[in-house]
């Protein structure tokens, strides 16, 4: 019995192993997830990431700077011997701050003061100069000590409460330049994430921003960031758009890599600039409006139009021909990926604001179901999930002619049956949800969301998950 047994063993064991050696590592050689993002300069990125550095200057008062014997000496205590020189500067911050006079190790005391109140980092220095330590109010604000990478500790600072404050250079490089940064401006990325507690797969545990390398990020047209999937990825390295909730979403739905490649533009309508190809010239209130690649955008019915230096659908060709040419050349492109290939996983699309006016909202509708259908067709995809992001602005307070835009985008979505052919591939996301006031936001700018970096946090995230609920339901 015993016997048999063994041989049995011995014999599921040997195929348990030839299994798993026949059987392919999961995703190593499938093809790359491409999800292909566009819109106008919501989709391009306005989402404030910090409240953003400014030179410090005017915050400061009466700097001396005192120089002391040798080079720093941590064991030293600064504050209880006396320098070989003391200056009073009378230029601290700036562009041009007073010159140091060098020569042993230099400490700047004096004064500060905030106008408004909140949440503070300082970025003490330039160059070789940030190797240095500052405190401010008997607290150590920063640190950087040569070799090593600088540590900031925020401090909280009232409005118009003068408190003391200390540099100390750890080398001879030294100056009076730096920048100082507010960071619990509401409505900031930062805030909402480090002091509000959202969206905490943002950072790792010591509070540094994550970068995902099985998600990569590449921008044509407009924020053209190439790299791995974090902050920046937006109009500036102080800004994000939708693709980062949406990363996260879909980054952690597929074994396989992901390349989310963005191609936009701000102040840019579907009616006009987005014309996809084929679209067809129409007539309202007196005036012809340009069909596909027609120019200017309308004149009177009756006369000849004179061409200006833009054409209808000229943003629909800047953007998806510089999307082909990436797709192309995508050995060369991503060469960490060399070989490995690339499929289409699916559209997104976020935009509306430039439409809000007649005809173009009047005929959204039409124009994004043809929009759909030509973008499908142009890369050979002609079921590819589609996920479109309503306009939200002013939420559920929306009235006139953007709201004509939201309804249109709502109704080609698949589940609305009002287009049977998109039933399970084409889905839009409601954003109206997601809109937050200007008095919880970096900027009153209605137009971008007010830079509320939670409403396109929220707005990718509703993007993906429509997404992966299109991905499932085409299993």
């Amino acid at each position: 019995m015993s016997t048999i047994r063994s041989s049995f063993v011995f014999t599921l064991s040997f195929v348990l192993t030839l299994s798993l050696l026949t059987l392919p590592t999961p995703a190593a050689d499938k093809p790359v997830k491409v999800y292909i993002l566009s819109g106008q300069s919501n989709m391009v990125g306005i989402g404030q990431v910090t409240g953003g550095g400014s030179r410090w200057g005017s915050e400061f008062s009466n700097p001396i700077l005192s120089v002391y014997s040798g080079k720093y000496d941590s064991n030293t205590d600064y504050d209880k011997i006396e320098p070989m020189n003391t200056v009073q500067l009378e230029v601290f911050g700036g562009n041009k701050p007073s010159p140091y006079p060098g020569g042993g190790t230099q400490i700047v005391r004096g004064f500060i003061q905030i106008k408004t109140t909140g949440v503070y980092e300082f970025r003490p220095g330039y160059g070789e100069s940030t190797h240095n330590m500052m405190e401010v109010d008997g607290q150590e604000v920063y640190r950087r000590e040569p070799g090593k990478d600088a540590v900031h500790k925020h401090i909280k600072l009232v409005e118009g409460k003068k408190v003391p404050f200390k540099i100390t250079y750890f080398t001879d490089h030294a100056n009076g330049l730096g920048w100082i940064a507010r960071v619990d401006i509401p409505g900031t990325l930062e805030t909402v994430v480090k002091q509000d507690g959202k969206f905490p797969y943002l950072v790792d545990k010591p509070g540094n921003w994550i970068a995902r390398d099985d998600v990569w990020y590449k921008g044509v047209v407009t924020a053209t960031a190439n790299k791995s999937l974090s902050i920046g990825c937006g109009a500036s390295n102080n800004n994000i758009g939708p693709e980062l909730g949406f990363g996260h979403i879909v980054g952690d739905h597929h074994d396989e890599p992901v390349l989310i490649l963005k191609a936009s533009q701000g102040n840019r309508s579907l009616g006009w600039d987005y014309l996809p190809p084929d679209s067809e010239r129409f007539e309202h209130e007196g005036y012809i409006y340009a069909g596909y690649k027609d120019s200017p955008a309308r004149w009177e019915i009756g006369t000849k139009p004179e061409p200006i230096n833009w054409y209808a659908g000229k943003q629909y060709d800047d953007c998806f021909t510089a999307t082909h040419d990436v797709l192309n050349n995508f050995d060369k492109e991503f060469p960490h990926w060399k070989s490995r290939g690339y499929e289409i996983a699916g559209f997104v699309w976020w935009q509306g604001h430039k439409d809000g006016g007649e005809p173009y909202a009047r005929r959204y509708e039409q124009n994004l179901v043809h929009f759909i259908k030509t973008l499908r067709k142009g890369f050979d995809t002609p079921n590819a999930p589609f996920v479109i992001a309503t306009i939200g602005f002013d939420g559920w307070n929306m009235e006139g002619p953007h709201k004509k835009v939201a309804e249109a985008q709502l109704a080609v979505s698949g589940d609305r049956g009002k287009y049977p052919e998109f039933k399970g591939n084409v889905l839009s996301v409601e954003t109206r949800d997601f809109w937050r006031e200007p008095d919880v936001s970096p900027k009153n700018q209605g137009f971008h969301y007010n830079q509320n970096a939670e409403t396109y946090m929220l707005v990718g995230e509703a993007l993906g998950n429509g997404m992966i609920q299109l991905l499932k339901a085409n299993r």
